[in-house]
C-alpha cells in the first residue's frame, strides 16, 4: 500500500494562524500544475505498490479548476497503479464550494472532500482571517451532502475568545449536519505568522492552557457520546470513515509527496521539496527536482514510530517493535514506560501499550519521553 501527496500552494489569502507554504498570487497556477505532473512522471519509480490513498493539501485546492484537476489525474492514472477502491480525498475551502464547483467534483474521480469549516461563528472567522463566512460555511456543507458520503470538517478549538459554550455550539452544528468525520486542532501560535505578531503587540491575549484542556475534554465526550471514534489524538470518525490517508501516515506507510514543501516518504528516507513556487518550476522545466533526502537512523525510525503510535487507538506494540527495531529498543520503550503506567497515563493489554483517557491530552510529551536519545 502506498499513497500520493499533492501540495497546491495558493490560497486566496493568508489565515493568520497559517505557517504553511503558499502563495495568494495564483499567477503561477497554470504552469506549476504542469510541473506537478511532470514531477510524478520523472518519480514514478518510487512507488511500485498500488496507490490506495491519493491526497489533495495546501494551500487551498479547490481553486484548481476542473480542467487542471483533470490533467492531474489523468497523469496519475497514467503513471501509477490506482487501487479501484483508492480514497481520493479534495481539501476545500467552503468559499469555494458553490453547487456547480461541488459537481464538477462529484463528476471527477475524488470521492471525499474535506471542508476547512473551523468555526461556525463570524468573529471566530475574521479573527482568524478565513476566506469564508459562517453562512457559507453551512451552505457549502448542505451542498456537499448531497453529492459526497464522505465528508470530513476541519474546526479549532482554543482560539482567543472561544467560550466553551461556543464550542459546544460549534460540536453540536456539526453534529446536526450528520458529518461523518472531524479533525480538531488547538489553535497553536507558529512563528512568523500574524497571530503571533497580533499577541506581541498586546491585540490578542495568548490562550491559557487550561482552555486548550478544557476545550479538547468537552471535544472527546462530545463526539465519542455521539459515536465517533477517537482513533487519532485530532481525528474522530464515524465507523467506516476513518480517513485512511491519515491512518497510512501513522502507520509508517510510504507515500510520493508531489509540488512544493511536500515530504515523501519510504520508511528509510525522507525527502522534501524546496519551499519555492518559481524555484520548483523552474527546477522541473530542466526536469530536476528540487529537493533535500534526510537518511533516517534507526533511532529516528524507532522514535517516529512512537510518536505517531502513541497518538492512535493502535499503540505501541511491543512485539513489533522488537521485530523492526531490536530488542535493545524493546527493552527501552518498557523500562521508560513503567513510570507512565503507574500514573495512569499509560495502559498494557497484552502487547500493546496505549495512552489512557486521562493522558490523552498529554500524549505527545509522553512520546517525547519515550523517545531515544544518544
Amino acid at each position: 500500500m502506498s499513497g500520493i501527496y499533492l501540495h497546491i500552494p495558493f490560497c486566496k489569502q493568508a489565515c493568520h494562524y497559517c505557517d504553511f507554504h503558499f502563495s495568494t498570487s495564483t499567477r503561477k497556477k497554470s504552469r506549476l500544475v504542469d510541473m506537478l505532473c511532470r514531477e510524478m512522471i520523472l518519480r514514478k519509480s518510487e512507488i511500485p505498490a498500488s496507490v490506495e490513498t491519493i491526497y489533495f493539501g495546501g494551500g487551498t485546492p479547490s481553486l484548481l479548476s476542473s480542467e487542471e484537476l483533470q490533467q492531474i489525474f489523468e497523469t496519475i492514472f497514467s503513471n501509477f497503479q490506482v487501487a479501484e477502491d483508492a480514497e481520493i480525498t479534495l481539501e476545500a475551502n467552503p468559499d469555494d464550494l458553490s453547487e456547480e464547483k461541488i459537481a464538477q467534483l462529484a463528476a471527477s474521480p475524488v470521492n471525499r472532500l474535506s471542508i476547512g469549516v473551523q468555526s461556525f461563528f463570524e468573529d471566530d472567522l475574521k479573527l482568524m482571517n478565513r476566506a469564508h463566512n459562517e453562512t457559507e460555511a453551512l451552505e457549502s456543507l448542505q451542498a456537499a451532502k448531497k453529492h459526497f458520503e464522505n465528508i470530513s470538517i476541519d474546526l479549532i478549538y482554543g482560539i482567543p475568545g472561544l467560550t466553551d459554550e461556543k464550542w459546544k455550539e460549534n460540536l453540536k452544528i456539526a453534529l446536526e449536519l450528520e458529518i461523518p468525520h472531524i479533525s480538531s486542532y488547538a489553535l497553536t501560535i507558529e512563528a512568523d505568522t500574524a497571530l503571533e505578531k497580533f499577541i506581541e503587540k498586546g491585540k490578542l491575549q495568548p490562550v491559557e492552557d487550561e482552555q486548550y484542556r478544557r476545550q479538547f475534554d468537552i471535544l472527546v465526550q462530545t463526539l465519542t457520546q455521539a459515536g465517533f471514534e477517537h482513533y487519532e489524538f485530532s481525528n474522530y470518525g464515524k465507523t467506516g470513515f476513518h480517513s485512511r490517508n491519515n491512518m497510512a501516515y501513522w502507520l509508517g506507510k510510504p507515500y510520493l509527496g508531489v509540488g512544493p514543501s511536500a515530504h515523501s516518504f519510504d520508511g528509510k528516507q525522507r525527502k522534501w521539496n524546496i519551499s519555492n513556487n518559481s524555484i520548483y518550476i523552474n527546477s522541473l522545466e530542466m526536469e530536476k527536482i528540487p529537493q533535500e533526502t534526510e537518511e533516517l537512523s534507526i533511532n529516528d525510525r524507532y522514535n517516529e514510530y512512537v510518536m505517531t503510535r502513541l497518538r492512535t487507538k493502535f499503540g505501541v506494540n511491543v512485539l513489533e517493535l522488537e521485530q523492526d527495531f531490536g530488542k535493545k529498543y524493546r527493552d527501552y520503550f518498557e523500562r521508560n514506560a513503567e513510570n507512565f503506567l503507574q500514573q495512569e497515563l499509560m495502559l498494557r493489554s497484552d502487547l500493546v501499550y496505549l495512552i489512557t483517557k486521562k493522558g490523552k491530552f498529554l500524549s505527545d510529551g509522553i512520546a517525547a519521553d519515550l523517545f531515544y536519545i544518544d
